[in-house]
C-alpha cells in the first residue's frame, strides 16, 4: 500500500493500465476493462458530491444516462459528429444538474437522498416513455464509435481502451486539483458541518450546487464514452441499479478518497467477472463477500488503510514527543 503514495504510486498504476492489453487474452477482457474505466469516471463524480461534500445523491446513474442519450440522439437522429455531441453531452448534463441541484439541495440528509431517488425514477420514466425523443423501450441502436482525430482512430477495442484510459487519467488529475484546492476544502467543510461552514463564510447553496454540477458532469462524460463504446442505449442505463452499482464501487474502495472509487470499481468489476462461471449462483458468493468487506472495512479499502496509517503516525509522534512534553 505504501507504493500508492505520491506520484510514484500513480505512475505505477498508470504503467499497469497501459500494459494490461499486452497480457489480456482477448478483446472481451479489454472491453470489460474499458467499461470499468468508464464506470470509474462516473464513480469519481459521485465521490465528489457524496464523499467530499456529504450529499448522498441517488440519481447519479440517471445523469450518466443523460450524457449517453445526448450523444445517441445527436449522432444517430441528427448526424452530429461524435466529438461535438460528446462535449454537448457534458454541457447538457451540467445544465440539467444545475436545475436539479438548486431544487434538491435545499433539502438535507435523508430528504435529499429520497428526493434524488425520485429524480432518478422520473428520468428513467422519461427515457422509457418519450419515444419520439429517446426511442422508448426499443432504445437507440447504431451509436457511432468516437471518430478519429488526425492519425488516431478509435474503431477497435484496443484504441477505445486507451482513449477511455486517457479520459480517466484526465478526470483523476482534475479531481485531484479540485479536492486539494481551497474549493475542495470548502466542500469538505460543508460535509463536516453546515453550521461550521457558514461560520467560515462559505455560501452553502452555491458550494453544494457547484459540487453537484461538477459531480454530474463527470457522470455525463462517462455516459458519453459509454455510448461510443457500447453503441446501443436502453432505458435500463437510467435505472437505480446503475446508481447503486456506483455507490457500491465508492463504498468498497473508500468514500471520500481519491483512489477509493478507482480501486472499488476495478475490484468489484473483476470479482463479478471472475465469478461468471457460477452463472446464476455467482451473487450467492459475491453478496457475502461484499457484506464481509463492508463489515470489516467500513471505511473501504483505501479509507481503512489511510486511517490506520494516520493512527500509526499519531502514535509514533506521541511516543517521540511524550517525554519532552512531560
Amino acid at each position: 500500500m505504501n507504493l500508492l503514495q505520491g506520484k510514484l504510486g500513480w505512475t505505477l498504476l498508470a504503467g499497469v493500465a497501459l500494459a494490461f492489453p499486452l497480457v489480456a487474452q482477448n478483446n472481451y477482457l479489454i472491453s470489460v476493462a474499458t467499461q470499468a474505466f468508464i464506470m470509474a469516471i462516473a464513480a469519481l463524480g459521485l465521490n465528489l458530491i457524496t464523499g467530499y461534500t456529504g450529499q448522498f445523491n441517488l440519481a447519479h446513474g440517471a445523469f450518466m444516462a443523460v450524457g449517453a442519450y445526448t450523444v445517441g440522439i445527436l449522432t444517430v437522429d441528427h448526424q452530429v459528429p461524435f466529438w461535438i455531441a460528446f462535449f454537448l453531452a457534458g454541457a447538457v448534463t451540467a445544465l440539467v444538474g444545475f436545475f436539479v441541484g438548486i431544487l434538491s439541495l435545499r433539502l438535507k440528509g435523508h430528504y435529499f437522498a429520497i428526493f434524488t431517488l425520485c429524480v432518478n425514477t422520473i428520468m428513467y420514466l422519461l427515457i422509457e416513455k418519450w419515444e419520439s425523443l429517446t426511442h422508448g423501450p426499443v432504445g437507440i441502436m447504431g451509436v457511432p464509435a468516437p471518430s478519429g482525430i488526425g492519425p488516431l482512430q478509435f474503431g477497435t477495442p484496443l484504441s477505445q481502451y486507451y482513449l477511455v484510459l486517457a479520459f480517466l487519467a484526465l478526470g483523476v488529475w482534475i479531481m485531484a486539483r479540485i479536492v486539494h484546492s481551497l474549493l475542495g476544502r470548502s466542500f469538505m467543510a460543508v460535509r463536516n458541518s453546515d453550521e461550521l461552514a457558514e461560520a467560515l463564510g462559505i455560501d452553502l447553496m452555491r458550494t453544494k450546487t457547484l459540487s453537484f454540477v461538477l459531480s454530474v458532469t463527470y457522470a455525463g462524460f462517462a455516459g458519453a464514452l459509454y455510448a461510443g463504446q457500447v453503441r446501443f442505449l436502453g432505458p435500463d442505463l437510467a435505472s437505480e441499479t446503475v446508481t447503486f452499482d456506483l455507490i457500491m464501487f465508492t463504498l468498497v474502495g473508500g468514500i471520500g478518497t481519491l483512489l477509493g472509487p478507482l480501486v472499488g470499481t476495478f475490484l468489484v468489476t473483476w470479482l463479478t467477472q471472475g465469478l461468471q462461471f457460477l452463472q446464476d449462483y455467482r451473487m450467492v458468493v459475491f453478496g457475502p463477500v461484499l457484506i464481509a468487506l463492508l463489515v470489516f472495512l467500513p471505511d473501504g479499502i483505501i479509507g481503512t488503510w489511510l486511517k490506520r496509517r494516520a493512527r500509526r503516525a499519531a502514535a509514533s509522534q506521541l511516543a517521540q514527543g511524550g517525554p519532552r512534553d512531560a
